[in-house]
């Protein structure tokens, strides 16, 4: 049975990491939401950016364009697992980054350096200022962004399960089919995982969960559980 007395202590950081359709975003706002502590979805600021520069005409596959127009748009990211939001220049882009457009040129504008170092940047700040501890959503949270979080995760799952996640999430003309879906998991999949920046990959420290034939409410359980015991754990250090 669930109690209110399940919280995190102030500060806890936890990053959470894994490929798409893995459950990273449901779980780490359930998670956050259920501790009481700040959420972040890191892949919403790399979107973000995208979406700025297929807006504003940047050839999203010219390195030093993307590099040049990096620093441009201002992107603000609202923490709260409730309701989460993100702008860019003062405008609401929850809507307009989670496109196919977007979702296609996104492992491009990702694997720029300097839009990496922006972005990470940022992702800093946000944690460092969480008043109540956070949860860090990405793919390289644990191993470049906040290697020192309290907690590293790295959520996993078949590409079949991930795809026909993925595939339910998307509506109407986005929503391919499965051969397709899976398809385009996979090949953003190798180019995370490639890019000499950063790469999409399992911090040494990370616990890894696969999600394969576990329900939603089992991953946040689960996921619940490990930091329950990280924050023991850093209790009893700082006491001893």
């Amino acid at each position: 049975m669930e109690t209110a007395a399940r919280t995190a202590p102030a500060a806890v950081i936890v990053a959470i990491d894994g490929p798409a359709g893995t459950g990273k975003s449901s779980t780490s706002r359930a998670v956050a939401a259920k501790l009481g502590l700040g959420y972040l979805d890191t892949g919403a600021q790399y979107r973000a950016i995208t979406w700025w520069m297929l807006s504003n005409g940047i050839d999203v596959n010219d390195a030093t364009a993307v590099a040049d127009a990096s620093a441009k748009p201002v992107i603000v990211s609202g923490t709260d697992p409730a309701a989460p939001t993100i702008s860019v220049d003062g405008l609401d882009a929850a809507g307009p980054i989670r496109t196919q457009e977007v979702t296609a040129a996104v492992s491009a504008v990702s694997a720029v350096p300097e839009v990496r170092t922006l972005i990470t940047d940022l992702q800093r700040g946000i944690a460092a200022e969480a008043p109540h501890g956070i949860v860090v959503e990405g793919r390289d949270i644990g191993s470049t962004v906040l290697p020192d979080a309290d907690l590293k995760v790295f959520l996993t799952a078949s590409a079949e399960a991930r795809a026909a996640r993925r595939s339910g999430e998307l509506k109407g003309k986005e929503a391919g089919d499965l051969a397709a879906t899976r398809e385009a998991l996979i090949k953003r999949d190798a180019a995370d995982s490639s890019r000499k920046t950063s790469p999409l990959a399992k911090a040494a420290d990370a616990v890894e969960v696969d999600t394969t034939d576990l329900t939603l409410d089992q991953v946040i359980e689960c996921v619940v559980t490990l930091i329950e015991g990280a924050c023991a754990e850093r209790a009893g250090q700082v006491t001893r």
